[in-house]
């Protein structure tokens, strides 16, 4: 099985290894870059199918279930139409999006708002090269300052959706920015310090080490993911929650928010570029899953011991599928915020509850020779009281009806 594991990796050293040594640094380079640019977007590709099948369900309608390939009778008269239970749909979407009209504002700012998706694009592609898939499948392994890497490139997607509200010359476009560039830098802050208490216990921002440092066992059978732990568990969350927001995901969709801001911040874009901003979405949407993965949830490790005969590449899929079926399960069960609601939900429950999970992740460290079921039942006391005591600010309160009749 180490064969099957590794196989992505020998392939890619076989391809440099027929060519001149002074090639090999760029063709290894290139390698790693066209696997980043072809997995995740196909997986974009897919999760867009699978998310409108997943709502329709939800809301009891099949979903997609027509488009597949034509029929081409002239071309080829011996292929039948299929419809591949409707998995060309995004075949179909791809190509309106480069047929439409590309339509800019005469006042627009016709250079930045023409840079705008590529500049949310490029950084999050490059928060990918960061990001270990696999065992020995980090396209860019820096060992000292990955996590800082993948949180610097981040912090541009601000930038673009600024510069797609302002290019636009559009009141409502400006206001989408505006308000996005709030809720992100209002979650980016707990997001940071709810990744900084594993940054803490594993003693390395290398997010290779990080999964390394998981691979201990408890109990005989169970691998040490940071998850296990109570400040894990809360850690866990919160970035979820955290991350949710980061990628304008339900219930915190308030930049997009179709019945209050027309589409927010790209109410200008259409065609092609509209679809850049779609695909750096769903794309920043895989990045920061796959972080949460490598941070809480073991990276490439398995859950048990008994199950690392199979390959690491398919645990870190594995996961990252179940992540991107919680998201879509989010966006078809929960209602959207307000934002005086989601701005008093970062500051004073996000992130207070996160400054606690650093001090009880200290107490675990500091409380290493203790028993473990002392250490597990402080943590929890502790993250339990702050979430009762932080939560009662959010407790709805209802003054009773009084209803008046006409005379």
């Amino acid at each position: 099985m180490e064969q099957i594991d590794q196989i992505f990796v020998h392939l890619k050293h076989g391809v440099v290894a027929f060519l001149p040594e002074g090639l090999q640094p760029l063709v290894s380079i290139l390698i790693s870059v066209t696997a980043i640019v072809l997995v995740f977007p196909l997986l974009f590709a897919l999760t867009t199918v699978l998310e409108r099948k997943g709502l329709g369900r939800i809301q009891n309608r099949p979903g997609p279930n027509r488009v597949g390939l034509p029929r081409l009778p002239t071309l080829f008269p011996w292929l039948p139409k299929l419809r591949l239970a409707g998995f060309g749909q995004f075949a179909a979407d791809g190509i309106k999006s480069l047929t439409k009209e590309d339509i800019v504002p005469r006042e627009a700012d016709r250079v930045v708002h023409f840079l705008a998706p590529f500049v949310l694009l490029v950084p999050v592609l490059l928060a990918f090269s960061v990001l270990p898939v696999g065992r020995n499948m980090a396209a860019l392994d820096l060992r000292e300052t990955g996590l800082l890497f993948f949180f610097a490139a981040g912090a541009a997607t601000e930038l673009s959706v600024f510069m797609a509200g302002w290019s636009s010359h559009n009141k409502y476009s400006l206001l989408g920015a505006m308000r996005a560039i709030a809720q992100m830098i209002s979650y980016e802050i707990p997001l940071i310090l709810s990744s900084l208490t594993v940054v803490m216990m594993a003693g390395s921002l290398s997010l290779v080490t990080i999964v390394e440092r998981q691979s201990g066992v408890n109990f005989g059978f169970l691998h040490g993911w940071h998850v296990f732990t109570p400040w894990g568990f809360a850690g866990f969350w919160l970035f979820l929650i955290a991350a949710c927001a980061e990628a304008n995901r339900t219930p915190f969709d308030l930049p997009e928010a179709e019945s209050e801001l027309v589409a927010g911040y790209f109410t200008e874009y259409s065609g092609f570029k509209f679809a850049l901003f779609f695909l750096g979405e769903y794309l920043g949407l895989f990045a920061i899953s796959g972080l949460g993965i490598t941070l809480f949830l073991g990276g490439w490790l398995s859950p048990f011991t008994f199950l690392n005969w199979m390959p690491s590449w398919f645990w870190f899929f594995f996961k990252l599928f179940l992540m991107i079926a919680f998201f879509i399960w989010l966006r078809g069960t929960l209602p959207r915020l307000r934002l005086d609601q989601l701005m008093n939900f970062a500051w004073k429950f996000l992130l207070p509850m996160t400054l606690i999970n650093l001090v009880v992740a200290a107490l675990w460290h500091f409380t290493n020779s203790w028993n473990p079921a002392l250490r597990w039942l402080l943590g929890a006391i502790l993250l339990t009281f702050s979430y009762w005591i932080l939560g009662r600010g959010f407790e709805a309160k209802f003054r009773p009806r009084t209803y008046r009749y006409a005379s």
